[in-house]
C-alpha cells in the first residue's frame, strides 16, 4: 500500500507551485513521482507537422502538468483538511487502512 494514492488531494510543501492542493492523477511508481491535476504546469513548443490526408497540423504550445517527486508532497486529511503525514493499521475484517496522524481518522481515497 502506499502513502499517496490516485485521487487524494495533497498540498505542495515544496518548490515553485509551494502552498498549491490538487487531486492526484496519475503515480509514477517506478520513479517515485506523481502527477497532480492543476500543479507544475509546463509548456511545450511543437512545431508544425504533416498530418495524414495531405492536411497540415499547426505549430502550438502545449500546457500539461509535470510529474513531482513524492517527496515534495503531501496528503491531506478530509477530515481535519490540513496536511498530514500518514499511518497504517490493520482493520478488523483484515485489511490494511491509511489513517491521518494528526486526528487519527481514516484516509480514503
Amino acid at each position: 500500500m502506499q502513502r499517496v494514492q490516485q485521487g487524494d488531494t495533497i498540498e505542495v510543501i515544496a518548490g515553485k507551485d509551494k502552498g498549491l492542493r490538487g487531486e492526484v492523477v496519475r503515480i509514477l511508481v517506478k520513479k517515485n513521482r506523481v502527477i497532480v491535476n492543476g500543479v507544475n504546469i509546463m509548456k511545450r513548443h511543437r512545431k508544425a507537422r504533416p498530418a495524414p490526408g495531405g492536411q497540415q497540423i499547426p505549430a502550438q504550445i502545449i500546457e500539461f502538468e509535470a510529474p513531482l517527486h513524492l517527496s515534495n508532497v503531501m496528503v491531506v486529511c478530509s477530515n481535519c483538511d490540513e496536511r498530514t503525514r500518514i499511518g497504517y493499521r490493520w482493520t478488523d475484517d483484515g485489511y490494511k487502512s491509511r489513517y491521518c496522524k494528526k486526528c487519527k481518522s481514516d484516509i480514503s481515497s
